[in-house]
């Protein structure tokens, strides 16, 4: 984990009964927590460490986390709350030692994932466990086994990871007080119903889509028999503005252009549109990687193309079969054929070329 591991600050709370009774009916809702920061909900698992959900529901119920505050964080690793000593600024020397002694442990299969939420722990003291938790901002893997693990972030993790990047000082205690103004349970909510999720494949086939870049126009056509499922990211990541104001940040003349990156994008993007930000698994195809063919980007793990793209210039058949080609411009490969001709410093053009607005037609 960067930055440290996950510990509580030694201290005493007051025991507690153990909260040995069968998880009750309100399990099966979201808890919200509301902060200065943002909210998040997140789900419970119940089955998996009874005792724990229980505990954590009853405080929800009667508001014991509320005014409490999120007092420790690592960069992207953890966002650490839930000490009732946190409620009083002037004790923030004190953060951390609160709220402890009162569960045993309830090791299980839960691996400690992105926005996965676990009992915070004394070191060496594994009975340690009781109001305080954390939340994994990014994947710990390494804490399998070690943590009690009873809750996984559904929604609201951006918040969470904003947190987590807030200043701390030696201690990784946070410098901003991150409040719980409100703590409550709802039912959840239904599936969001994505743009383009149903949409058939032949209706998709007669999509068309426009990059209005600072050096004109290029419009792209689909490929959904091929690769569906790009396709249709492609369509909700344009209608969405997931595109406006991306970048081609990677020209390599005789090769390709690439574009796309949510991180070359100005403004930023909006926390509601980063839910959007899901990795896709490969289709790779028998379409070949000619001249105007548009294929996704990707890391090294053939399911972890996202938003990136990359317009071909020259045949490359050494791509073939290893990404996914999804489109073909279907006008304005001279605009293509300009941003391969702007001046780089490595690959990176030295002034930007900007996709200033995204549109769709339908034929």
């Amino acid at each position: 984990m960067p930055g440290g591991t996950i510990v509580a600050l030694v201290g005493l709370a007051l025991a507690s009964p153990g909260w040995q009774s069968d998880p009750p009916v309100a399990a099966a809702k979201q808890v919200v927590f509301r902060t200065s920061h943002g909210e998040f909900a997140l789900e419970l698992y119940p089955q998996s460490a009874p005792r724990h959900v229980n505990a954590f529901l009853e405080r929800v119920q009667q508001g014991s986390y509320v005014g409490t505050a999120f007092h420790r964080a690592i960069a992207r690793g953890i966002v650490q709350g839930g000490d009732p000593i946190s409620r009083d600024p002037d004790r923030r020397d004190e953060y951390g030692t609160g709220g402890l002694f009162e569960l045993l442990p309830e090791r299980n299969e839960i691996s400690h994932l992105r926005g996965t939420v676990s009992a915070v722990l004394v070191p060496g003291q594994p009975d340690s466990a009781g109001s305080q938790f954390f939340v994994c901002v990014t994947d710990q893997t390494q804490l399998d086994g070690q943590f009690t693990a009873f809750g996984r972030v559904v929604e609201g993790l951006e918040v969470v990871e904003e947190i987590s990047l807030l200043p701390v000082d030696e201690q990784q205690r946070l410098l901003e007080r991150v409040e719980v103004r409100e703590t409550f349970l709802r039912d959840p909510p239904p599936p969001p119903v994505l743009p383009f999720a149903d949409t058939p494949v032949a209706e998709l086939a007669a999509h068309r889509v426009v990059l209005r870049t600072n050096l004109g126009e290029l419009e792209i056509g689909f490929f959904p028999e091929e690769a569906p499922e790009h396709v249709r990211q492609f369509l909700r990541f344009s209608q969405e503005g997931v595109y406006q104001g991306t970048t081609f940040h990677r020209v390599v003349p005789g090769f390709v252009v690439q574009g796309g990156a949510a991180f070359s994008r100005e403004p930023p993007l909006p926390r509601e549109l980063r839910k959007y930000l899901k990795p896709l698994e490969a289709e790779f195809n028998q379409r070949k990687h000619l001249p105007g063919i548009v294929s996704m980007a990707r890391a090294d793990d053939p399911d972890s193309a996202v938003d990136s793209f990359f317009i071909v210039l020259q045949p490359a058949p050494f791509l073939d079969g290893k990404y996914t080609v999804f489109g073909e411009v279907t006008r304005g490969i001279d605009v293509v054929e300009g941003i391969a001709q702007v001046p780089t410093r490595g690959e990176a053009p030295i002034v930007p070329v900007r996709i200033e607005s995204v549109s769709i037609r339908k034929d």
